[in-house]
């Protein structure tokens, strides 16, 4: 049976993804579009009817890899611990896995000769992330479920609490990335909602998301 021309068109699509993904993991950012090509078993030319230029392979890569983990805030009809849990779960094996530091290293030694790369980088990855992250937590506040107060703060203190300095140290130790940790991620998670929970009679008034500039200092 033949396939329709435009589950032919998907499937190369797809490979050419794949195979761009492991090139750029092995020689960044660097890699030639014909080691994309030759990986995927396709003509050079039938990478570019794709992508016009490897700046947009490159950010199809990123946002294919956020597109994943963005799925993970969904379900609303669960609790707000039960969200972060999942998220926390994804965001943690995406950035400290092998696969995630490879990218990321080679992103770092991309960004000096290819400065638009870091934009691409960042617009669709992180700033994604860290968006839809804002939604799920400000929308916690308005229920009373997190105390109300700067949602940017909120989700900025959260991504660093999961990946920050874990990242730092897989990168430059030359130590193997740990294996995906549920509980680790629960002890994250539920001392980061027992800082910002909702405001009780006992709560300090200063809090965590009260602005240095509306904070009385000795």
């Amino acid at each position: 049976m033949t396939l329709p021309a435009d589950h032919d068109q998907s499937d190369c699509r797809s490979r050419l993804i794949q195979a761009a993904t492991e090139v750029f993991i092995e020689e960044g950012y660097r890699a030639s579009i014909e080691r994309v090509a030759l990986r995927a078993g396709v003509a050079r030319q039938t990478l570019y009817n794709h992508f016009p230029s490897k700046a947009d392979l490159f950010g199809e890569v990123i946002k294919q890899a956020t597109a994943a983990l963005l799925v993970t805030l969904d379900g609303k009809a669960e609790g707000l611990r039960e969200r972060l849990l999942r998220f926390g779960i994804a965001f943690r094996a995406k950035a400290l896995s092998a696969e995630g530091l490879g990218f990321y290293r080679a992103l770092i030694a991309a960004t000096m000769r290819f400065p638009e790369l870091a934009a691409t980088f960042y617009r669709t990855g992180p700033a994604q992330t860290a968006a839809r992250l804002r939604v799920v937590l400000q929308e916690a506040m308005d229920r009373g479920e997190l105390r109300p107060g700067d949602s940017d703060f909120a989700t900025i203190t959260l991504l660093s609490m999961l990946v920050g300095a874990e990242r730092g140290h897989y990168l430059l130790s030359g130590e193997p990335p740990p294996e995906p940790d549920p509980a680790r991620v629960a002890d994250l998670i539920d001392c980061y909602l027992r800082a910002f929970a909702p405001l009780t009679p006992e709560t300090p008034a200063i809090s965590p998301f009260t602005p240095a500039s509306q904070r009385s200092i000795p």
